[in-house]
């Protein structure tokens, strides 16, 4: 898969944010209703449990051929059949990971300002995800929220795929697309929706 045929909806697992339900339950009723990208992220999740959480999570992605990366693993990336890596943006820089992985996988990365999302594309990045645009308790650790001029600034000046992520609501949809974000990543907006069918195919319609 090229970053020019990416879906614009990018899911980002937490399995502390499903209010209680299981992270494959969550899952498969977000990838039934039209999901079609992950980002597995438990970062805290020692390897052999995160190799059984992929083992579990990836055949529900992938038998709606949808496309699956692995928080930072490299490693297991390549070991377990994974589409590509999302990196964070103090982790291994893209470059390294590019020469690791070869043009046959996907690298997406986090980024937190325009400096670091031209970075991103000047190493090779597929895909960039800024934010946090908007305030929200998951993205406080990063700093206060960008706000949608920097979305703006970024879209007008990187080629690679935008998603805008931190605060991201179906009704916000429509105004980071006016600033150019090619998608919208999302945690809480889906896990922690009473009804995950809805919430995604709202997030969808608002995509289309």
């Amino acid at each position: 898969m090229t970053s020019q045929a990416l879906p614009r909806l990018y899911l980002l697992t937490d399995r502390h944010q499903t209010l209680q339900r299981s992270l494959a339950s969550v899952l498969t009723q977000a990838v039934e209703a039209g999901v079609r990208m992950v980002q597995i992220r438990e970062k805290d999740l020692g390897t052999r449990d995160l190799i059984s959480l992929v083992h579990r999570l990836l055949p529900v992605v992938k038998q709606q051929q949808g496309t699956v990366l692995l928080n930072d693993r490299i490693d297991l990336v390549i070991a377990l059949g994974v589409d590509g890596v999302h990196l964070r943006a103090d982790s291994l820089p893209v470059s390294a990971a590019r020469r690791l992985l070869g043009d046959g996988y996907l690298i997406g990365i986090s980024t937190h300002s325009v400096e670091e999302a031209r970075i991103a594309e000047a190493e090779g990045a597929d895909l960039i995800v800024l934010g946090p645009i908007f305030d929200t308790p998951s993205k406080r650790s990063y700093g206060t929220s960008l706000g949608v001029h920097v979305l703006d600034e970024a879209c007008r000046t990187i080629r690679l795929p935008i998603f805008a992520i931190g605060g991201i609501t179906s009704p916000r949809v429509p105004q980071v697309l006016s600033s150019g974000a090619y998608g919208v990543a999302v945690i809480s907006s889906i896990l922690q929706s009473p009804s995950i069918p809805d919430s995604t195919r709202e997030l969808l319609a608002r995509l289309s």
